[in-house]
């Protein structure tokens, strides 16, 4: 493997990291218990402001129960048997679609929260590097940003610091809730080129 080959190898390892991380439901804090590894070593890995050793990949890869090959983006894909588009499952009953490959700059996912009776507790906030911006498809979305508390409907968005302490949940609508989120590890964030619409739709 050629030496930006190995640069481009390493640079997508962080992010893989981070959503086998999230995939699992746990937290910086809860993998830095487990593995020995400070929390802020591994939010510098996820994030791409560090390349991790191999002893780390290794614990990493023991604790997560996955393969090097699929953090290192090498596992082979049959021919006959297309990507799969199948989302993931999570602990708290979310589901997410990965909607690109996480080779670094944005990553897209759609997320997918069942439904619930009533609204639950007050959503558990993490926070990390980063820049998110949300979009709400369907449903309504508890949002808890900080000491701000915001419920968010359908066609709705909010984009925040992700250090900002942030958590979601389905806000007790009787139904499930789809969102989208765009995330930059390293603050990237979508760039508007055309100006706001006013006034309505233009006629052509």
């Amino acid at each position: 493997m050629a030496g930006d080959d190995v640069a481009r190898t390493l640079a997508a390892m962080g992010p893989r990291l981070r959503i086998v991380r999230e995939r699992r439901g746990v937290t910086l804090a809860e993998v830095s218990r487990a593995t020995g590894i400070s929390p802020s070593t591994l939010s510098r890995i996820e994030t791409g402001r560090r390349k991790p050793t191999l002893e780390v990949v290794l614990q990493l890869a023991k604790e997560y129960g996955v393969a090097l090959d699929e953090l290192a983006g090498t596992a082979p894909t049959p021919a006959a048997e297309p990507r799969t588009t199948a989302p993931h499952g999570f602990g708290d009953d979310k589901a997410v679609l990965p909607l690109t490959r996480y080779v670094g700059g944005l990553h897209a996912h759609k997320h997918a929260l069942p439904a619930v009776a009533e609204p639950p507790g007050r959503p558990r906030q993490v926070s990390h590097e980063g820049y998110e911006w949300l979009c709400v498809l369907y449903g309504r979305l508890w949002l808890a940003l900080g000491d701000r508390d915001l419920v968010l409907t359908a066609g709705e968005v909010a984009e925040f610091d992700t250090r900002i302490p942030h958590g979601v949940a389905n806000a007790g609508s009787a139904g499930p809730v789809e969102y989208l989120i765009m995330f930059g590890p390293q603050g990237e964030r979508p760039r508007l080129r055309t100006p706001p619409a006013v006034g309505g739709r233009h006629s052509a």
